[in-house]
């Protein structure tokens, strides 16, 4: 999606129906730098108040996400090119998002294994190195803490028994047993327990 497009396209529709940006983030109940952002480009209305964006500028959320005004014999073609373009970016924020589960563990634990051995094979006082062990444990713990945590939000599981993709809570997902990013779940929808794994949409095939 063109986002400086979309933005002309927001600050164009609000000016038609007589809106400032300050009073179209009064009734949005966000700040009118958030406003700001959409108009010029540099972020996208959030998914929870596009419709009521929507009914304000008196547009439909395809064209919001178009950028322009649709003819009718068009509508259908630029709603499906709308959600695919939407798909591609979800996927990719998940990707990103996982990518970053490795950027925060794998130099933690690195310095939390490093620490550990220099507390065992350098010679200091007990205190010191007790206090390093302590430090390096916490950092990793802390790491995998921010791991799960983003691994959870970051797309689905899928339940290899009946297909069902969903998002567990942080608890249920810490506290399951995995290998890399397929973790042992019961899954909501069959309640059978199983093997499942990370995937980045609902979409994606098993």
């Amino acid at each position: 999606m063109d986002q400086i497009k979309i933005g002309k396209f927001i600050a164009s529709c609000r000016k038609e129906q007589g809106f400032t940006q300050s009073a179209l983030a009064e009734k949005l109940g966000i700040s009118d730098r958030a406003v700001s952002k959409w108009e010029t480009g540099k972020s996208m209305p959030d998914s929870g108040i596009m419709l009521e964006l929507c009914g304000f500028l008196k547009i439909s959320v395809n064209e919001l996400l178009s950028g322009e005004r649709i003819m009718a014999e068009f509508y259908n073609k630029q709603a499906e090119e709308n959600l695919l373009a939407m798909k591609r970016e979800i996927e990719e924020k998940n990707r990103q998002m996982l990518r970053t589960e490795y950027l925060v563990t794998i130099p933690a634990v690195l310095a939390g294994i490093v620490l550990i051995f220099v507390a065992a094979f350098i010679q200091m006082p007990a205190w010191l190195g007790g206090a390093l062990i302590v430090f390096a444990v916490a950092i990793i713990d802390t790491a995998a803490f921010l791991a799960v945590g983003i691994e959870q939000k970051a797309g689905y599981y899928a339940c290899q028994k009946c297909g069902h993709r969903y998002v567990p809570t942080y608890w249920q997902t810490n506290l399951a047993p995995h290998a890399g990013r397929i973790r042992y779940m019961k899954c909501p929808k069959c309640g059978k327990r199983g093997w499942q794994r990370k995937v980045l949409t609902k979409e994606d095939s098993i």
